[in-house]
């Protein structure tokens, strides 16, 4: 075991303090990472919160890693020390069944072990990226290209991915028209991502404060959906939507922007139920579905087309004091558009 600096929350909503927690032993397949950046993603904060259901206390957030290789296990052999590498979502699964020999480990039938608030299969909480040194077994990790900055690469492990993913899932690309609802965390990285795949990108926001950064993060059109007007004038207009947002939406109004055939895919999870009307979907043969994260050679796939085409997170970087003020910030839409955490700058406990 090895002894760590951390942020931690004692309980449901407790605010973050430094602690020391305790990494295990290097295991014949593992990665010792020496953590230097990580994401605040809102999931963070709904679990920290225990918005979410039941979880884990103490808690160490953190599920976008970035960092460089400090030691590897005898039995690694796809990293050496020095290696910029990131983590994501999740630390384990099974490794036998069908989803994880497919690359979708996301979904294995024994349940992919999550970066914080979960159990490994030995029984363990595991303690996520709010701290200086994470250790992850190598088939969890992923490579960082030289061409992206630890900083604006961190919150692609969770916000990059998830919104790839379906981005590539439904076939955006060349002559495709894609609208990214809300340009929050998730939504500035769908369109950056959209737009490189060669997509016809609109963003679909409330109102039109974020217009010229969304012009330059690459959507073509940009509207405030807070005008009903301009709604219906969109109508069977997008052959995809992604929605980034865990707001409460009037599903239907947003069913009926679809192309016959098209596809609204949900990326955010709100807290009540979506009310939708099965004719909007049966009678133009719409798709109203939901996306995970990716699996583990997808999200190195991200990675790579990232550093390709010079895709990063828009960021803010803060120190470890200012965490509880960013959740605030974060819960409020206050930050453009992600809050990355110098890890440097934790203190012992």
């Amino acid at each position: 075991m090895t002894s760590t600096a951390a942020l931690a929350a004692d309980s449901a909503g407790a605010p973050l303090k430094p602690t020391t927690i305790e990494r295990r032993a290097l295991r014949d397949e593992d990665v010792r990472i020496d953590v230097k950046f990580a994401g605040i993603c809102h999931s963070d904060i709904h679990q920290v919160r225990e918005e979410w259901g039941t979880a884990i206390f103490p808690m160490v957030p953190g599920h976008e890693i970035a960092g460089v290789v400090s030691e590897v296990g005898s039995g690694v052999t796809s990293y050496q020390v020095g290696d910029r590498v990131g983590v994501g979502c999740m630390v384990d699964s099974c490794g036998e069944c069908d989803f994880c020999r497919s690359g979708e480990e996301q979904y294995c039938d024994k349940g992919a072990v999550m970066t914080y608030n979960g159990l490994g299969y030995d029984g363990e909480p595991t303690l996520g990226g709010y701290s200086q040194e994470v250790v992850v077994s190598d088939r969890f990790v992923l490579r960082i290209p030289d061409g992206l900055g630890l900083d604006v690469a961190a919150p692609l492990l969770c916000a990059g991915i998830t919104t790839y993913s379906p981005l590539k899932r439904w076939g955006a690309g060349p002559g495709k028209k894609v609208a990214v609802i809300g340009m929050g965390g998730l939504g500035h990285m769908a369109v950056q991502i959209a737009d490189k795949l060669g997509a016809e990108v609109s963003v679909l926001s409330r109102t039109m404060a974020k217009q010229e950064q969304g012009a330059e993060l690459g959507a073509d059109h940009y509207y405030a959906t807070s005008d009903a007007d301009t709604l219906k004038s969109l109508r069977n207009s997008f052959d995809l939507i992604i929605n980034t947002v865990s707001a409460d939406l009037e599903m239907d109004r947003y069913v009926a922007l679809l192309r016959p055939l098209g596809a609204l895919v949900n990326v955010g999870l709100p807290s009540n139920p979506y009310q939708v009307t099965p004719g909007g979907l049966v009678g133009e043969g719409r798709t109203l579905a939901g996306s995970n994260i990716g699996g583990i050679p997808q999200t190195q796939e991200m990675l790579d087309f990232c550093a390709e085409h010079g895709i990063g997170a828009v960021i803010e970087t803060i120190s470890a004091d200012q965490v509880d003020e960013a959740y605030d910030r974060v819960v409020d839409s206050d930050v453009r558009y992600r809050f990355v955490i110098d890890t440097a700058t934790i203190a012992a406990g």
